[in-house]
């Protein structure tokens, strides 16, 4: 009985260890075979040796490089504007006037004024000259025991006091013409000018506020003029990018208005300070705008190159793919038609190129259907996608992408 039970148990085991080899054999001739037969249709290009910027993008607005408000220091009607939005506009150049009657009067009354002064000075000369002429007599007469002590003194009092009345006349007649002065500023004040010192000889009235006939206050604005022959690029800087710039680094400047041109600029100052509110600084560009294309107000974009490599060896960016963590790219041996996975260590990105720093690498690199790749998989490379040989002449420009 024992012996049955250790046949019925030793052939028990035998089934268990056959079943286990039919399913090792059974995958070894089926699974294994079909995914080593499998073969993935990619497209592919070729490694280049290239120029490759690491560039830093950052958005800004234009200001002019100067710009001021034209006001009246006094107040009055405008009666007449000679200039509006857009017109060019000369040093000294006459922009408006007031109306001036009233200022016109007011410079007559002083004149008059000044007239009546004068003429009291002339008065007050004779008067000096007779109380003169009377001290001097009443001084010889005294001498003489002519007239008493007493009217020597009232002759001497009377001269006193004609000195003082010619001072108070010579006095109110520099009062007056201090006056009239004054007036006539006034009506100066009424022809109001735009004029600046240093920078261009020409600027533009960039806005315009009132219309003849309004009633203005002092310092009440009426246009304000700019220079924009030259402009300034504001742009903010976060904290990681900071350390980067530098006071005269060039830098490209880019606008919607005109997509296809790019204008050169100059970073002439960087604020001291990160605002604590958004941990930016504030940098400006100084642009020269000698053909007056760029206008204050436009949205633009600051590229400063932070870095360049010439001769790199750049891929585009999408045949990059991650294993296990480390970033990888396909190449295709020609001789085999398989692709071999090699992990890479990248340089700079620069929009959609990338370079690889690590190890050299050439030849064909699988840009479209590597993540249907293992490492040793077969490919198959349609005829007419086919790159030329390695080491032939490409006639593919230079590498000039921007980083965003």
């Amino acid at each position: 009985m024992k012996k049955q039970y250790v046949v019925v148990a030793a052939l028990g085991l035998a089934a268990v260890a056959g079943w286990q080899i039919y399913q090792r054999n059974s995958f070894s001739n089926t699974t294994i075979p079909l995914q080593r037969q499998t073969t993935v249709a990619v497209e592919v290009t070729s490694v280049r040796k290239d120029t490759i910027s690491e560039v830093g993008v950052f958005s800004g607005t234009l200001l002019p490089i100067s710009q001021f408000v034209v006001a009246p220091k006094i107040q009055g009607r405008l009666q007449k504007i000679f200039v509006n939005i857009g017109d060019a506009v000369k040093r000294d150049q006459l922009i408006a006037v007031l109306d001036d009657a009233e200022y016109i009067q007011q410079v007559d009354q002083a004149a008059a004024e000044l007239d009546v002064a004068k003429a009291n000075v002339e008065e007050n000369r004779s008067s000096l000259n007779l109380a003169e002429k009377e001290f001097e007599r009443a001084k010889a007469l005294r001498e003489k025991k002519i007239v008493s002590e007493s009217e020597l003194d009232a002759a001497e009092a009377q001269y006193m006091t004609a000195q003082a009345k010619r001072k108070v006349a010579e006095a109110q007649v520099a009062q007056k013409e201090a006056a009239l002065q004054s007036a006539r500023v006034r009506l100066d004040y009424s022809q109001i000018k735009a004029s600046w010192e240093n920078g261009s000889g020409i600027r533009v009235v960039g806005e315009r506020f009132v219309d003849e006939g309004s009633m203005l206050a002092a310092n009440a604005p009426i246009a304000t003029v700019i220079d924009i022959h030259a402009l300034t690029a504001v742009m903010h800087v976060i904290e990681r990018d900071y350390p980067r710039i530098k006071i005269g680094q060039p830098a490209v400047i880019a606008t919607d208005a005109y997509p296809e041109r790019k204008f050169a600029g100059t970073i002439v100052r960087i604020a001291p300070i990160l605002k604590e509110e958004a941990r930016q600084a504030r940098v400006e560009v100084a642009i020269p705008n000698r053909d007056m294309l760029l206008k204050p107000g436009m949205f633009v974009r600051v590229e400063i190159e932070f870095d360049r490599h010439d001769n790199a060896t750049v891929v585009p960016v999408s045949v990059l793919t991650k294993h296990n963590g480390q970033q990888s790219i396909f190449l295709v041996d020609r001789q085999t038609l398989t692709a071999k996975r090699v992990p890479v260590t990248v340089g700079i990105i620069h929009g959609d190129m990338a370079e690889i720093l690590n190890p050299p690498v050439s030849g064909l690199v699988v840009t479209v259907g590597q993540h249907l790749l293992a490492d040793g998989g077969a490919v198959t490379l349609p005829a007419a996608a086919m790159p030329p040989e390695p080491g032939k002449s490409s006639d593919e420009p230079v590498l000039q992408k921007k980083q965003s």
